[in-house]
């Protein structure tokens, strides 16, 4: 997706490094009006380095930051606009409230340029929309993690940013606190319509919270766009395997077939001879009775039931050529469960199984084309 023309903030080819080690590399995303857009990826892969840049709390290296349509930063330019000139607000994991000022004076803190009534107006205002307003006269000390993190994001809102920036604002919170309060967040900002980069290594918060994600890898962005594209057309098996665990399997393409133990797959673009992996969500095998004529089936034996809350995983080994078989991880949600140790037949649309070039393909193609 191109940035449109109510873009709140744009980063245009942004690198970065800390001594020699690249932390951003090439980097171009935009957030617009109105949006969340998740930066998502493992510890140490650049996302939080990106936020800083676009606050201003790092010095702008190479490429640009835009915001409203004005440049904030230019590397080659050595241009860059201070943070507090740039009109962001921040969320950071540790919500980083003032211990000796009140709920009311730490939404105020940042509201110097209104005068007391309108300063007292706004902090009703945006204590209302957080759901906090009879905590005007509280401390930071007596609130819970939840209640704290509310009030974080009151204080940022409260000057009414052109963007809002989140480090990890979740991460400090117990599992079932973090989902109530990710929930609560998440209607707030659409109220707001406030322009919001967050960043995440959580999968399911970014699928959770997120119009669009740019998932990063070693300081580059792999793939960028909704929740669904990501889950279902992921461009790697990296991709894959950072929404969900996997089934994975190993062949070579003969006629445009792959020979699986759920009989022959297709696979599309990829040339006979060609050394590839296949990847299978748990949830993409289903337990049935009986195949249902059209889908390739594979019969297998139950050797472990594990129950998940909602829905349990059954682990089952399937039989392969040399009798020794594998096992596959199926994650089932309806009440009936087989036994340990019963057989069963387990299903496969072919579209959910995610085909893509060995690594030893892939360093093929990176030498051919280096010489």
């Amino acid at each position: 997706m191109t940035p449109s023309s109510s873009s709140a903030l744009e980063l245009h080819d942004v690198s970065h490094a800390y001594d020699k080690v690249k932390a951003v590399e090439h980097v171009s995303l935009h957030v617009n009006e109105g949006e969340v857009i998740c930066l998502l990826g493992p510890s140490g892969c650049g996302k939080s380095t990106i936020l800083r840049l676009a606050a201003g709390l790092e010095t702008l290296q190479q490429g640009r930051v835009i915001m409203q349509g004005q440049t904030i930063a230019d590397g080659g330019a050595r241009l860059s606009v201070p943070p507090e000139q740039r009109g962001v607000g921040l969320v950071f994991q540790d919500f980083a409230l003032f211990p000796h000022l009140t709920v009311a004076r730490n939404i105020g803190f940042g509201l110097t340029e209104l005068d007391a009534g309108r300063r007292e107006k706004r902090i009703a205002a945006v204590l209302d929309q957080v759901d906090m307003i009879e905590y005007a006269g509280a401390f930071p000390h007596a609130l819970s993690g939840g209640q704290q993190q509310r009030i974080a994001l009151a204080r940022a809102l409260a000057p009414q940013p052109a963007v809002l920036l989140l480090d990890e604002p979740f991460s400090g919170l117990d599992a079932r606190l973090r989902e109530q309060i990710r929930d609560e967040t998440l209607h707030v900002l659409k109220r707001s319509r406030t322009a919001t980069l967050m960043v995440t290594h959580d999968p399911d918060e970014a699928m959770f919270m997120a119009d669009r994600i740019y998932l990063m890898e070693a300081g580059r962005i792999v793939q960028s766009g909704s929740p669904d594209a990501l889950y279902h057309r992921p461009v790697s098996p990296f991709v894959t395997r950072f929404f969900s665990n996997t089934n994975e399997l190993t062949g070579r393409v003969s006629g445009g077939m792959l020979a699986t133990p759920f009989g022959a797959l297709p696979a599309a673009g990829l040339g006979d001879g060609t050394d590839v992996q296949v990847l299978i969500r748990p949830e993409s095998l289903q337990w049935v009775s009986a195949g249902s004529g059209s889908l390739p089936t594979a019969s297998g034996r139950v050797e472990e039931v594990r129950f998940l809350g909602g829905s349990k995983l059954l682990v089952v080994r399937v039989e392969g050529a040399t009798g020794e078989g594998m096992l596959f991880h199926v994650r089932h949600s309806g009440r009936h469960l087989p036994e340990a140790g019963s057989r069963i037949l387990l299903q496969l649309d072919p579209a959910d199984a995610l085909i893509f070039p060995s690594r030893r393909e892939e360093g093929r193609k990176d030498l051919a084309a280096a010489r």
